[in-house]
């Protein structure tokens, strides 16, 4: 397969401007490769026309000299984001062949901006899971193995093709939504960068809920160059989504400055989580160390309502959840399944459309939110997660960010966890409470565990400051030195 496809976003760009090749060569590379790729399941769409007629207008563009800031970059996107004229499922079947006359916010900046589309990324069903095993289309498959092993892993999820996309090389970026982890989690577990930017910075409008009020788009590359460069097309605000931030959008790749001297990194005693495996301390240690040798300054914090954090989410998630679902109804669009009556229909479509952990989100949201149990669990609920967000703005009082490991685990098996809901819940401990509190958080791969698995680490930050995240982010990069990348077993 091309070289093409080892650039970093960066270089591809650096290319392009230099004419080492052009944007239509660069698509080709990897249109190639995600037809070799078919056995990872990480596409549910693939558009090699619409990449390379994007590919030709941008070359064009070049060659009238009016490049712009991403011309030529072929991503791939989530299929959570409505792309108009093309199929957008939420890897769901009560969508059907739903194909929206109109562009997300955030994907329509990106195609402004110059982007290639090279197709739509499987997911876990209306992104609610964190292994990519609940999409209607079937599991995605981690590109990563463990040595000396062929069982198949999972990529994590919600954004799981997305994950296994950019770390397979089948696209130099691509976009995720991140409600409880669902950028981090997989970019932990696939051995690539991704950035959950703060509450707002991304527009919302054009992406399918699950969440409203925890739901933020990020995009997911691998570099932190590279992530920087696509959160400045990505965020922006939007007047289309009442929840959109008005607020300037920086030039994040210049806050790639390599110093953190002077900054205060906290590191919360909560999350030393008693069953994490030793090596994930390890690797949290070694990033406490890599950035006290470059200049930051260590303090212990303390983040009291950590352990509530998964309740919490559990209770709010699947609230909000029922809440969005319940336009899903067979009458407006998506599929139908026939009925006598009309709730029989509304009941018919829903029980074949929804995939089994929607249903039991659908449930428990549905329960919480019930006349008898509403001040018992969502109430409450939405009381602790105000404790959560304020426990975070006292910690801020003293520090700059937070450092915290991404995930408890590397990624597991296929099959592992998906028949104990718990077990799977509790991937996402040391994620949702930054989507609790609205809060920007990015994920960067640190090194490989006992068995040659990607292990990633977290850094936190106030709300807009993604400049002071991705600084952080990038020294711990340049420290860690991470070049390990899955063999290529899943070549056609």
């Amino acid at each position: 397969m091309s070289a093409l496809t080892d650039l970093s976003l960066a270089d591809a760009l650096t290319g392009l401007a230099a004419k080492d090749f052009s944007a239509r060569e660069l698509a080709t590379a990897h249109v190639e490769a995600v037809a070799a790729a078919s056995t990872l399941n990480a596409f549910v769409v693939e558009t090699p026309e619409r990449a390379l007629a994007d590919a030709e207008a941008s070359d064009a563009r070049r060659a009238r000299g009016e490049a712009l800031p991403l011309d030529g970059i072929p991503l791939a996107i989530k299929d959570l984001f409505c792309t108009k004229g093309i199929r957008t499922t939420a890897a769901s079947r009560i969508l059907g062949d739903f194909t929206p006359t109109y562009e997300s916010t955030v994907t329509s900046q990106l195609w402004r901006d110059g982007a290639v589309m090279l197709g739509k990324l499987n997911l876990d069903e209306f992104a609610m899971g964190s292994s990519n095993e609940t999409s209607a289309f079937g599991p995605v498959k981690n590109p990563w193995r463990r040595t000396g092993d062929t069982a198949v892993l999972v990529p994590g999820g919600s954004s799981g093709g997305s994950a296994a996309a950019v770390a397979a090389r089948l696209c130099l970026g691509a976009t995720g939504t991140d409600t409880g982890g669902s950028i981090r989690q997989p970019a932990a577990f696939t051995g690539i960068v991704g950035i959950k930017p703060t509450y707002g910075r991304c527009s919302r409008w054009g992406i399918v809920a699950f969440a409203s009020s925890l739901d933020q788009a990020g995009p997911m590359t691998r570099t932190v160059t590279d992530a920087a460069l696509m959160l400045r097309s990505m965020a922006g605000h939007d007047p289309k989504d009442s929840t959109s931030a008005n607020r300037a959008v920086p030039d994040y790749t210049k806050a790639l400055t390599g110093d953190v001297r002077g900054l205060k990194i906290g590191i919360p005693k909560e999350y030393r989580i008693e069953g994490v495996p030793a090596e994930i301390g390890r690797l949290w240690e070694q990033g406490i160390e890599w950035l006290k040798a470059a200049g930051a300054e260590i303090r212990e914090i303390s983040l009291p309502h950590t352990s509530q954090s998964l309740p919490t989410y559990y209770i709010v998630a699947p609230a909000e959840a029922s809440s969005n679902l319940a336009r899903y109804d067979g009458v407006r669009f998506g599929a139908r399944q026939p009925g006598r009556t009309l709730p029989e229909m509304y009941e018919k479509t829903r029980g074949a459309g929804f995939g089994r952990e929607v249903r039991r989100r659908i449930l428990i949201g549905t329960y919480v939110l019930s006349a008898g149990y509403y001040d018992a669990y969502y109430l409450k609920a939405q009381k602790v997660r105000s404790l959560i967000a304020r426990d975070f703005t006292e910690a801020y009082k003293e520090v700059d960010a937070i450092l915290a490991p991404a995930t408890p685990s590397a990624a597991f098996a296929a099959g592992e966890k998906s028949a104990d809901p718990l077990a799977m819940y509790l991937n996402d401990v040391f994620t949702v409470t930054a989507n609790l509190a609205g809060l920007p958080a990015l994920a960067v791969p640190a090194g490989l565990n006992s068995q040659g698995l990607p292990l990633g680490l977290q850094v936190i930050g106030r709300a807009f400051d993604e400049e002071t995240v991705l600084r952080i982010g990038h020294v711990i990069e340049k420290a860690a030195a991470f070049t390990a990348r899955p063999d290529n077993w899943w070549r056609v």
